[in-house]
């Protein structure tokens, strides 16, 4: 993986069952020697689009297509998991908002969007980098990286906006920090990042802001700078909170509406 995480095993296949769901020779890896960031979870589900991944081994029964839910940390939260097309199982608070994949052949296992523009509390931020260069969306990455002239926008206009508060140090990658332990209520700038085709993602609330420190005494902007303009961006999965994020890899395009994860 991208941040040195490894996983050392062998390759196996059964028949796997998705709920009442038959899948024949399944392909999938067994791993013995596994090391890095995997946070104690005990596997991996592939998403991607190498021939082994889920979605690639079911698309004869799905036609890959699916779509997830990604919920807050907040007890108790949960999220969700769609194989399938069916949109009924959806609990969107807004219309679905399509953007087409953008085919990058040395990247080919992973989802590339066209990033047109972001706006912070009804702002819109410029910068020339805009729809120039492909961006990863990525549900395994936590911190969005955005190129270094675009974080600089984002962060200059979101410090403009929220003058009122005290700073914090910098957390990490994260730089953009703010004292709020003297706060019952604060007024976030709404960060949307819209996306080739009129496609928009309204941030949820609670993929606005890092708690360092849970009196928060340190609470970060969740965003973070590359270290070069030419690195690939990425959308993370703190910034797809409480969204319904659709991927229609036949149709080649990906979906975006709001909605509020958790399954009671």
């Amino acid at each position: 993986y991208g941040d040195g995480s490894y996983t050392r095993g062998e390759l196996a296949h059964d028949q796997l069952n998705l709920g009442k769901t038959p899948v024949d020779n399944f392909i999938f890896g067994c791993g013995r020697n596994n090391n890095g960031l995997f946070g104690g979870t005990s596997g991996l589900l592939g998403l991607g689009r190498s021939s082994i991944s889920l979605v690639s081994q079911t698309k004869a029964i799905f036609g890959g297509f699916f779509s997830y839910c990604l919920p807050s940390t907040q007890s108790g939260a949960s999220g969700s998991l769609v194989l399938g097309g069916n949109s009924s199982v959806y609990n969107t608070s807004s219309p679905i908002s399509y953007t087409r994949m953008i085919p990058n052949p040395k990247l080919s296992t992973f989802y590339f969007l066209n990033l047109t523009g972001i706006s912070v509390g009804g702002v819109t931020l410029q910068d020339s980098s805009f729809g120039k260069s492909s961006m990863l969306i990525d549900s395994g990455t936590v911190i969005t990286r955005l190129p270094p002239t675009m974080y600089k926008a984002l962060k200059a206009e979101f410090q403009k906006q929220f003058s009122g508060f005290p700073t914090a140090p910098a957390f990490s990658i994260l730089d953009t920090c703010f004292n709020l332990s003297a706060y019952q209520e604060v007024d976030v700038p709404t960060i949307k990042l819209q996306f080739e085709g009129n496609a928009e993602m309204k941030v949820d609330i609670t993929g606005v802001f890092y708690f360092v420190k849970t009196d928060a005494s340190q609470v970060c902007l969740a965003l973070a700078s590359l270290s070069f303009e030419d690195e690939i961006g990425i959308i993370a999965n703190y910034q797809q909170r409480n969204q319904r994020v659709i991927y229609d890899t036949k149709g080649s395009k990906l979906g975006f509406a709001q909605e509020s994860c958790s399954f009671s």
